[in-house]
């Protein structure tokens, strides 16, 4: 499902190159994750994949589905089924959650020449997701991310990623700022999305993540190339060892 080649990128304004020879390939049905000491390029990997215009990619390509998607703007990436959760979602005051959800699946439906949803359906879909995340109702009324705690955040992410259905969920620290019970309630949000023809890729600093995520690859970023790549057991191992030890072995 994704396929990165050889990727080169740099921050558009400055030229400060982030990636350099990135290589990396995700099955459809898999679940990898990214680990990697600080700065090594794992947000900016997913802002790119994103399609965020932040950065400018220099060389080498990245295929969704076979095809490249260099050329896409983020709503394009968005409508072919690529999803990013944040690290820190934004806050956008003035818009409800509820109409900024509805917006969204309508706009995904038009992309797939699907009709959009009645509001008694809509509702329904919604009610179910938010009650499978022990989400209240009421909290999307209120303007997205505006006053919610970093749980609350995270969980309307997750409500996003199951309302939308996405092919290829980038999760960015999804971890960040959850206590225990929350951890645990948006791991169970996303393995209830795992499915064959969907891919997850989660980025993380911590092996706890991934003990109620369990991936199938583990890849270690470090100065924008991948240094190494394994199963789980690679998680068990960093969080035991650190990355010294993998840092070392690539030099």
């Amino acid at each position: 499902m994704l396929e990165i080649k050889n990727l080169h990128a740099r921050i558009a304004e400055d030229g400060t190159e982030i990636i350099r020879g990135l290589n990396l390939t995700v099955n459809k049905g898999e679940v990898a994750a990214i680990m990697g000491p600080n700065g090594s390029g794992k947000s900016t990997l997913s802002y790119i994949l994103a399609g965020r215009e932040d950065y400018e990619v220099t060389e080498g390509d990245i295929l969704y589905n076979g095809e490249s998607i260099l050329e896409m703007d983020p709503a394009e990436r968005a409508a072919a089924g690529i999803f990013l959760a944040f690290q820190y979602p934004m806050e956008i005051p003035g818009v409800a959650t509820m109409e900024f959800l509805k917006v969204a699946m309508n706009a995904q439906r038009k992309a797939r020449g699907e009709e959009p949803l009645k509001v008694p359906e809509f509702l329904k879909l919604v009610k179910e997701a938010a009650a499978s995340l022990n989400m209240d109702i009421a909290m999307l009324k209120r303007p997205l991310n505006v006053g919610f705690s970093g749980g609350e955040k995270k969980r309307a992410e997750i409500l996003q990623m199951k309302l939308l259905e996405p092919k290829l969920c980038v999760l960015d620290e999804t971890d960040s700022g959850l206590d225990i019970d929350a951890l645990k309630i948006v791991s169970d949000g996303v393995n209830a999305l795992r499915s064959p023809d969907r891919a997850i890729v989660v980025i993380t600093h911590y092996q706890r993540l991934l003990q109620h995520i369990v991936p199938d690859s583990v890849h270690v970023l470090y100065k924008g190339q991948v240094i190494k790549s394994g199963d789980k057991s690679l998680a068990l191992d960093l969080e035991a060892n650190g990355y010294a030890g993998v840092i070392g072995e690539a030099a």
